[in-house]
């Protein structure tokens, strides 16, 4: 039986969850199949203005593939090649959302599950969490595609930590090599991925969209063009520009609608 991907909305916030429970949430082809269709979908709904991933239950974001596909979804070069660019659309899916992204981590991130998760914007997990690819293990390589975004977020050294030595990190530690961006007791985890949901949601939605956008490009190592640096001020022509500042001068609450 394939797992799922699930979705539910609470006003601007939506929550996809990963669940295939029976196997630590791992994430088969029709789950990938799946999360790219859920997240593309919400992306163009302008109702929401953040989302956040979870894996289903406490025990795990996602430990990973499921293992037992790959002998027959992986098993020749042109099948492998087929798998990984569905796993591959899932997760570019993630990374070009323009709404801001949080993962939401309980328990085991592993393999398929942390590349999810890099993906993200914000990664909020509690202490007991778990984070690694030990794939070295299974005698298989990581797709390079798929290498890329981990390989930004930790660097070259975390990297050849998880996949050389197949370490498994905890919370603590993940945090300090930058795979994590907040840890906290794992009663409140779920508490604070949602205040953090809507921290962003007081935003501005088209501020949050236009710094996801800059942040890509600076990481682009070439120089900004004239007219990328004159598109940084389209904020001057929002509704939601001249909302903030009359807020702030007016000592209240900003009321953004999203133009």
């Amino acid at each position: 039986m394939n797992g799922s991907v699930r979705c539910s909305c609470d006003g601007e916030v939506a929550t996809i969850t990963l669940s295939n429970p029976t196997k630590l949430n791992a994430v088969d082809s029709v789950m990938w199949r799946q999360l790219a269709a859920v997240v593309n979908e919400l992306a163009a709904d302008t109702r929401f203005r953040c989302l956040v991933l979870q894996g289903e239950g406490d025990q795990a974001f996602a430990a990973g593939g499921d293992i037992e596909e790959f002998s027959t979804q992986r098993d020749t070069v042109d099948r492998a090649m087929a798998y990984h660019a569905l796993a591959g659309a899932a997760l570019q899916a993630v990374g070009d959302c323009p709404l801001p992204t949080i993962a939401l981590i309980r328990g085991a991130c592993i393999g398929g599950g942390l590349e999810i998760a890099a993906q993200c914007d914000l990664r909020i997990c509690g202490t007991s969490a778990r984070l690694g690819a030990p794939i070295n293990r299974l005698g298989f390589s990581m797709y390079p595609v798929e290498m890329q975004a981990l390989l930004r977020l930790a660097g070259v050294a975390t990297m050849r930590e998880l996949l050389l030595e197949g370490r498994i990190l905890g919370a603590a530690e993940a945090l300090s090599k930058g795979l994590v961006t907040r840890v906290v007791a794992d009663q409140e985890v779920v508490a604070e991925a949602y205040a953090t949901a809507r921290r962003v949601c007081q935003g501005a939605p088209l501020v949050a969209r236009w710094h996801k956008q800059l942040l890509q490009r600076l990481q682009q190592d070439l120089p900004l063009r004239e007219e990328e640096l004159r598109d940084s001020f389209a904020f001057l022509e929002t509704d939601d520009y001249r909302e903030g500042l009359a807020a702030f001068l007016a000592k209240r609450a900003p009321r953004f609608r999203g133009c």
